[in-house]
Order: C-alpha cells, then structure tokens, then sequence
C-alpha cells in the first residue's frame, strides 16, 4: 500500500507528461500481481469498491475528531482525503501496512459495516501519505493528473521492448474486454505469455483526433498547414457539431455506445441502442433532436449525460440520435486501412440501407478555396454547429492525432468581460490554490446595478497568472461560505476577467437565466475598471434566435 501510497503522491507533484509514464513504468517493473493491477484499475477509473463510500468515511471521522476541528481544517484544506490523513488521530496497537491487493480484495468480499472497519483499522497502521491513498482508493476520487488513456500509454511503454513495440491503440482495444487486476494483459506486456485475445463483442476502436487549424498569426511550428492551402482536391470538408463524440458499435447482437475515451455509456442511451440493429462500427457525434427536427442545443443532451437510469419520459423529451462521420467495421470486415474517400462511399450505403431516424449521416460541405471556407466557418447555418472538419480524401483511420490527416478549423469563440465575484480552492494538486472563478456581468435592479453570476471557469491561465489570483483572491476576500471566498467586486473595484466560451443558452435552472459552453478564462484585464464589464444585455444579444 505505501508503494502505491508514493506512486500516486508523486503522479499528483509531476506536471511533465512523460515523467508521470516513466513513474507508471517504474511502479510496473517493481511492483507483484496482482497489486499492480489493482493499481492501474484504480488510477483508470475501472475499480469500484461498494462497500465504503464518502458519507460512511465521514461518520467514521466524526467518532475520532471534533467536529468543529474537523469543519475548520476541511475548509483550509480543500480536499476531504488529505484533511483526514493529516489530521486523523491513531490508536496504538496496529503495526503492519496492508498490500494493496489486500485492501481490494478484501473490501470487493465485505459489508458495508464490515468495510467501515477494515478502513478504520488501516487508517491506524498507515502514515498520512498512506491514509490519504487509501482514501482515495475506497472512495474513487484520485484526481492524479492521469488520464484512463495516459495510464493505457504507461501499459504500452512498459510492454514495449527493443525491436518489439506496444502501440497503445492493442491495448486500448483489448481492454473493454479484460477485467481487474488484468493478469493476463501484464503476462502478455512481461513477454511470460501470448497476447490476449479480446473476449468483448462489440470492442472500443481507439479514435483518429484531429489538430487545430491555425491562422498564420496562431501557429507556432511551420509545419502546421496553412488554412490558405487548404483545397477541395486534397480534403472533404464537414460540420464539427456540438455534441458529445461516441463510437456505435455491435456484434452479434451486442450493442456498446462509448465515448471518444472509451468509457460505455451505454445504460444512458437505450433509445439509440434500439437502432443499432446491424453489425458494424459507426463513428459520430451524439446529439439530441429538437421538437422541430433538427438539432437542439448541448444544453438539452447534458440533461441526459452522467445518469445511470433515463426514463421514458425523458427519452421522450429529449431524443438521442447519431450524426454519423465514419464507418470503421461493417460486418467481418475492417474499414480503418481503407482511405477516408472509400469510407465515406461505403458510410452514405450503410446509412441509406439502414433507414432509421435515430442515425444519419454528417453532410459533407461543398467548397470551392479556403477563402470560402473560411467564410462558412464563421457563418455556419446554426448554432448548434462548432466550425468545420477536414479530412484528407487518402487518409486511413488510424488511432491517436496523426500528423497532416484531419485538421479542426473551430469557429472563433465569443468574448465577454466579467467581474470575479467568487473563488473556491481546487483539487488534487490545485486544493491548496483558489483555481475555481465564479463571475458576473452588470445588471439593472430596482436597487441600482449589481453584479449577476453568469459563469464558472477553472482553466484557461498558466500556472504563474494561477498564482496571481489565487494572491489576489486571499487578499480581497471580504466573506467566507465554507471553501468558498467572496471578493471585492463593487462599481469602484474588482478585478475583471475576459472570459471565452463556445456558445449561449437559455437556463432556468441559473440565476442569470443563461448557461454559457466551456468558459474559460481568456485574458485577466488588470487594466480595465470594473464598472466597465458588460451588461447581461450583451450576452442577451449572443442567444440564438
């Protein structure tokens, strides 16, 4: 366990992204089955311990510290595993630290009640680095900095030996049909035994991504394309729109909806299983029909993404359909060596035999230059639409962001000046920092002006302008509501932040009536007054027709 214990504190202070994989490397080469396992399905998300959750750790931390102490340092910190490991008082008696297969396993076989216990007792024998993974463990927050896929690189790289490669794509497609803690995969990454073969009907086909298109002013290597060369001869051009990518798959009656990352969300979309009556592999974009027919907003599929039963009700109100890019499999045979221009034509006969409401097909977008590209790329006909995608005719469907295949020429974003208004520390690495804004636009009131909050943003600055405001926030806090900080922000002072977002909708569930798409901050405007931020007003005026 304090292995594991170390391997996580160190993926947590390591930014570099190569560093976190030889730090996963490392902890493979050294570390038995089936810890190793266990720990890779922890750090992946697939491992899911039933019999302890948060609510029951915090009952158990209410028997041991006063309540008061404990609401005190909880706040400080930021983060619930780490205030308990720092501060959880040990009993005398317990001396050997558990393996991390022990602690898995033997809580995968226990009670709640009986789970509570185990946690209780290891609590006492580890350190506080141990306690604090431990926690993590049972409660399935790790929040490391590492990604399901990062982790399946780890795998690759480990696997891989001189004139013997592991591509991650292998491991990425036998890995829906393994289970924890994947003894035969690290058999096989050992050289101690064959590859394994995928008992999944139905697997997950890692995805081709896409690089940003840039203007010439954006681009940073000169060997990214120039948007002016880009020709109907070389690239089919077609919509990038605004819903969630997934992968359709079935075999012999099995049907899978995954996402890009390869998590199933199948449970959350019966309704689009139901069409799924084939054999083959669909690449597209999940979206949800509006009443009129067309495409609603992102707003209305978040209403249906994360949960684990959907009603019919909500079926109802909220129909899932596939706007269909690619077909990768179609019965027995493998379509992703094919180049894009075949697929495509083997795609529109799929679509056209298939005849169901539920999955059609991505229309290509005729163009004559880049000029009048680029022009549909910022006038796209809806605004469910995020700018345009660009596929060269020759390319094969190959796994990962191969260089010079698809380019994403995304529509220039919107721009707001808002004021901060709130801050709340962050997690993992960032508990210690305020990284979470809330901010506000101007609005008239009966009372006057006042601020109304119309966003939440926790990306989109470096580390150094991070720890400006986090500076700012602990020297400009004027109320406090648990984590977190209220700021100076009135006509006369405040700080203001140009925000960016992707697009607008209207939310009732949102004090200000809207709901903004992936807002991040784009500049902090040191040098604007507050009382000159934007008015709700001019967000009103960003709202679709």
């Amino acid at each position: 366990m304090q292995s594991f214990a170390a391997l996580l504190e160190r993926l947590v202070l390591t930014p570099s992204r190569n560093a976190k994989l030889q730090l996963m490397c490392d902890y493979l080469r050294h570390t038995p089955d089936p810890s190793r396992g266990w720990a890779i399905a922890a750090i992946t998300g697939d491992l899911n311990i039933a019999s302890v959750k948060p609510a029951a750790i915090r009952a158990l931390v209410a028997d041991r510290i006063d309540p008061v102490l404990f609401n005190l340092s909880y706040d400080y910190v930021g983060d619930l595993a780490e205030t308990i490991s720092l501060i959880w008082p040990q009993r005398p008696g317990a001396n050997r630290s558990p393996a991390l297969s022990e602690v898995v396993e033997t809580l995968m076989e226990s009670s709640k009640a009986q789970g509570l216990l185990l946690v209780e007792g290891w609590l006492d024998t580890l350190d506080s680095t141990g306690r604090w993974a431990l926690l993590k463990l049972v409660t399935g927050g790790l929040r490391i900095g590492v990604s399901a896929r990062l982790a399946r690189q780890a795998l690759a790289d480990y696997g891989t030996r001189a004139g013997d490669t592991v591509d991650v794509s292998e491991i990425e497609e036998l890995w829906h049909g393994m289970a924890p803690p994947y003894l035969d995969l690290l058999a096989w990454l050992d050289q101690r035994g064959p590859k394994p073969v995928s008992g999944a009907l139905s697997p997950f086909r890692p995805p081709m991504l896409a690089h940003p298109l840039l203007s010439k002013a954006e681009r940073i290597e000169a060997a990214d394309l120039d948007p002016s060369l880009i020709s109907p001869t070389d690239f089919a051009a077609e919509w990038k729109w605004d819903g969630v990518r997934v992968q359709l798959a079935a075999d012999k009656g099995v049907r899978r909806l995954y996402t890009r990352n390869g998590d199933d969300i199948s449970k959350t979309f019966p309704d689009l299983l139901e069409a799924a009556d084939f054999d083959a592999a669909i690449d597209g974009e999940l979206l949800i029909r509006s009443p009129q027919g067309g495409i609603a907003s992102f707003n209305e599929l978040q209403q249906r993404l994360n949960r684990k039963l959907v009603s019919p009700k909500q079926m109802t109100e909220r129909p899932a359909m596939l706007r269909a890019y690619d077909l990768l499999q179609e019965g027995d045979q493998d379509l992703r060596p094919l180049p894009f221009a075949e697929r495509r034509k083997r795609l529109e006969r799929f679509i056209v035999t298939l005849d169901d409401p539920r999955i059609d097909l991505s229309p290509l977008v005729p163009f004559t230059d880049a000029a009048a590209l680029d022009e549909l790329r910022r006038n796209p006909p809806t605004n469910e639409i995020e700018g345009l995608m660009l596929k060269r005719w020759d390319a094969p469907y190959v796994a990962g962001r191969p260089a010079g295949q698809w380019y994403k020429w995304k529509r220039d974003p919107y721009l707001v000046d808002a004021v901060l208004m709130y801050a709340q520390r962050g997690h993992g690495k960032r508990s210690g920092l305020y990284s979470d804004f809330t901010f506000g636009v101007w609005r008239t009131t009966g009372e006057g002006e006042e601020l109304t909050p119309v966003g939440k943003a926790y990306f989109g600055f470096t580390d150094e302008e991070l720890s400006t405001l986090d500076r700012y926030v602990r020297d400009n806090t004027i109320d406090r509501y648990g984590p977190v900080r209220s700021v100076t922000a009135n006509r006369d002072t405040g700080l203001v932040l140009e925000v960016a977002f992707e697009g607008l909708q209207r939310s009732p569930r949102h004090r200000s009536g809207l709901a903004m798409r992936f807002p991040r901050i784009h500049r902090i405007r040191w040098d604007k007054p507050s009382r000159d931020a934007d008015r709700i007003e001019t967000l009103e005026a960003m709202l679709p027709d």
